[in-house]
């Protein structure tokens, strides 16, 4: 692994508190907007909680979001700053890659209008996650600029592959990345169809992880040019098969380095920070 230099493993590098859910002082809460942020869920949908930690922990206020709410019209998302789209196995999966899940949103005016309406705006950003990457990807909300369309595949090995693995930061343009660029990090995936297939030249996309080795199982889905990530070229837009949110403290990770044994997160945390400290310069 190769963390950042400054990178002290401590929650106070990032001035975080878990335990702010004990703060009365009710005052702060009145005369700061806080960043908002919404986990959006199908049935099947199973790594929200992690993630409404991850995101919590980071400084957001969190709020849960079934298709439901988003169908009925009783939630707009013109309160919400960031959606997270998580992992799982919405509607068992069984079409194949988020496809029930996107015509959940295509099929819905109400849905619809509320996505279309949220990516319109210039202070958002969005997140997907494993299946939540595969509806990204199926709504083309990365790249609907490229002529040729990205999508998700099965994996080469026509496995579910669960697996720790290393992954490589590149150089990158990504708001809750980008800080982490030459970082090397290991991470969780757990997927049946992570294959990215990028029909356009390697340069045309905003790459944010790829996967360290380009043979499987280091690669376990045979993604092109290994990406194990994508985002949109204005760097609000993020899709990642892997899972950040299993990841960012020690005791989640299947190996740790030795000397690092002390700290209480990873520098994955700083992704999530990264988003949170963004929305708070356009909410002021």
């Amino acid at each position: 692994m190769k963390f950042n230099e400054n990178f002290t493993g401590k929650l106070q590098q990032y001035g975080l508190n878990p335990n702010r859910w004990k703060d009365n002082d009710t005052t702060t809460h009145q005369t700061h907007r806080k960043p908002k942020a919404a986990i959006i869920r199908e049935k099947g949908t199973n790594g929200d909680r992690e993630m409404a930690y991850s995101l919590y922990l980071a400084g957001f206020e969190v709020k849960d979001v079934m298709m439901t709410d988003l169908i009925s019209g009783r939630e707009t998302l013109e309160e919400i700053n960031m959606i997270v789209f998580c992992g799982g196995f919405s509607n068992s999966d069984v079409l194949g890659s988020a496809k029930g899940w996107a015509g959940a949103f295509l099929y819905n005016p109400k849905a619809k209008q509320a996505l279309d309406n949220f990516y319109a705006r210039e202070d958002t950003l969005s997140l997907g996650i494993c299946n939540g990457c595969q509806l990204m990807v199926e709504l083309n909300l990365i790249n609907p600029e490229h002529k040729h369309r990205s999508r998700l595949t099965y994996n080469d090995s026509h496995k579910f592959e669960s697996a720790f693995l290393g992954l490589n930061i590149p150089e990158n343009k990504s708001i809750m990345l980008g800080s982490l660029s030459g970082n090397k990090l290991g991470i969780w995936v757990a997927h049946g169809e992570g294959k990215f297939m990028l029909p356009e030249p390697e340069d045309h996309y905003n790459i944010v992880a790829k996967y360290n080795y380009a043979q499987y199982p280091g690669n376990p889905n045979g993604s092109n040019y290994n990406v194990a990530g994508i985002c949109s070229d204005d760097g609000r837009h993020l899709a990642m098969m892997p899972h950040l949110e299993r990841s960012v403290f020690p005791w989640q990770q299947a190996w740790y380095p030795a000397d690092r044994r002390n700290d209480e997160v990873t520098p994955w945390i700083e992704a999530f920070v990264n988003a949170r400290q963004w929305v708070e310069e356009r909410i002021k």
